[in-house]
């Protein structure tokens, strides 16, 4: 698998009476980091790009096709979101194969694959654990796995890790940058952290009042041109 490029051709959005503008391209294999307040537009723009949104005009393109009128299934997204979606009357093997089968039928490729999956992630040997027995570090290491399984070229991350101490904030930033080496997938993750920002990224958006206030590479948001927006942001934070 590779990854795809995206692209939001002047994407707009009128909820709840916040308007939200969105027009940039990230190619295909790039992580790029997400940054702004709250408020700002950050899991909108996740949302929009993953379907839980429909844009009122623009064109979300991802690898050439534009999927703004489809349905979040027909998308090819993965996500993972703060809470990690796990079901606990689920154990991790289940959980996982939940990426590759909904009905949870899998062939003996299938049955393969989750498991190599689990065992990347380093859950091996804890193929039978429910949710509720593992730690947050454990729980969120089983969303990725299934995503492994899902094998989709773009993968967001809604603040994934934000409930994390810093140690293993740190460890699962390592993961899922070795993870989008190997599969080449395209990733965007929303964080509130600079310094997750600066570990996982390549690229950095930032957004204000529900626009795109800045883009470039990571590299200019942490020297001498930081954004006066972006600058603005982290004296406050």
């Amino acid at each position: 698998m590779s990854g795809a490029d995206i692209s939001c051709r002047d994407v707009r959005l009128n909820r709840g009476g916040q308007k939200f503008s969105f027009d940039f391209t990230l190619a295909s294999g790039s992580v790029a980091a997400l940054m702004g307040p709250s408020g700002s537009g950050k899991s909108t723009l996740l949302d929009l790009i993953a379907g839980f949104e429909t844009p009122g005009s623009g064109a979300i393109l991802i690898g050439g096709r534009d999927v703004a009128r489809d349905a979040p299934a027909r998308r090819p997204v993965s996500m993972v979101f703060q809470e990690n979606n796990l079901f606990g009357h689920l154990d991790v093997f289940a959980n996982v194969a939940l990426g590759r089968s909904p009905s949870l039928k899998l062939d003996e490729r299938g049955r393969a694959d989750v498991g190599a999956a689990i065992e990347r992630v380093g859950l091996g040997g804890k193929e039978k654990r429910p949710p509720a027995t593992l730690s947050g570090g454990e729980r969120q290491r089983v969303a990725l796995a299934r995503v492994l399984v899902r094998d989709r070229p773009v993968l967001l991350l809604d603040e994934p890790f934000a409930a994390l101490g810093p140690a293993l904030r740190a460890d699962m930033i390592a993961l899922v940058r070795e993870l989008s080496a190997e599969r080449g997938m395209t990733v965007l993750m929303a964080t509130h952290h600079p310094d997750d920002a600066e570990r996982i990224a390549d690229t950095m958006l930032y957004l204000e009042a529900g626009t795109i206030a800045a883009s470039g590479p990571v590299s200019m948001f942490f020297g001498p041109d930081m954004p006066e927006a972006f600058r603005r942001y982290v004296g406050s934070e």
